[in-house]
């Protein structure tokens, strides 16, 4: 009878030992199955809630958002490994960051063109700029490049090389109307806007604030070459999740979604 005890208390052991084992294989199935992304405070955050529920519905995959207010953390974020992804920047600010601080990060996907502007609420037209006009620029190299090459291509002023990406007021060969530059951090461009003639404004900061690229006196057009993008950290591109991910984002509901958020400012960029 103690033989057959002892067996009976062994087999309980061992199915214990297999249902914890079990489920210590579910728990770690569960961590790889979860992934964090970054993106932008705001309406970009609600787009990306919408990939979200597509990736759990579709992949089984569980997206944790993580949100940012400025354009600098979320690849410090991304590059010490704090995150798996982030959406928030185009191409040129992305190769800009690894030139500078030596990330090695990459493309993973295209999300969507989020035009810039220049917005006014002392002009009701581009040519009512006075002389010494103030100019609001994102103080960010490739968004203040975008606004010195829209100013450039419009007439207001020259620069050395409009084909420079980076181009910022240094760059300015000639300025007849004596124009005036303050660079400002792109979150709070809307904020100075009642102190200034003209501000660029991205996309992702004016519609938050109740400004409408049909009321820019100046905008990129849907050619622009500033796609946003899902970036990785180098050979995590073509990881399953964030394939997922990105196939989750790329999908006609998440384009529905910035549709009705951006109110035609969102182009998709994988299309």
């Amino acid at each position: 009878m103690q033989t057959t005890l002892t067996r009976l208390l062994g087999a309980a052991t061992l199915a214990s030992a297999t249902l914890l084992a079990g489920c210590g294989g579910d728990d770690a199935d569960t961590e790889t199955r979860s992934i964090k992304v970054g993106t932008m405070s705001g309406p970009e955050s609600e787009v990306m809630e919408v990939a979200v529920q597509i990736a759990r519905e579709r992949y089984d995959l569980q997206v944790e958002i993580i949100e940012f207010t400025d354009y600098v953390s979320p690849n410090a974020a991304l590059a010490d490994g704090s995150l798996d992804a982030n959406a928030f920047q185009h191409e040129p600010y992305l190769q800009s960051m690894v030139d500078d601080r030596g990330y090695d990060l990459t493309v993973a996907g295209y999300t969507f063109v989020y035009p810039i502007g220049a917005y006014s609420e002392r002009h009701t037209d581009i040519a009512d700029l006075p002389e010494r006009a103030l100019i609001a620029l994102p103080n960010d190299p490739t968004n203040g490049g975008r606004a010195m090459i829209l100013m450039h291509n419009a007439g207001l002023i020259e620069l050395d090389d409009p084909e420079n990406l980076e181009a910022t007021p240094v760059n300015v060969v000639d300025n007849p109307n004596d124009f005036r530059f303050r660079e400002i951090e792109a979150a709070q461009l809307p904020r100075v806007l009642p102190d200034v003639d003209l501000a660029f404004i991205n996309n992702t900061f004016a519609q938050p604030a109740g400004l409408s690229l049909d009321d820019a006196l100046i905008k990129e057009g849907p050619d622009s070459p500033y796609v946003n993008l899902i970036a990785v950290r180098t050979g995590d591109e073509q990881r399953e999740e964030i394939q997922q991910l990105v196939s989750a984002y790329q999908s006609d509901e998440v384009a529905a979604k910035a549709l009705e958020l951006f109110d035609g400012g969102a182009v998709p960029g994988w299309e």
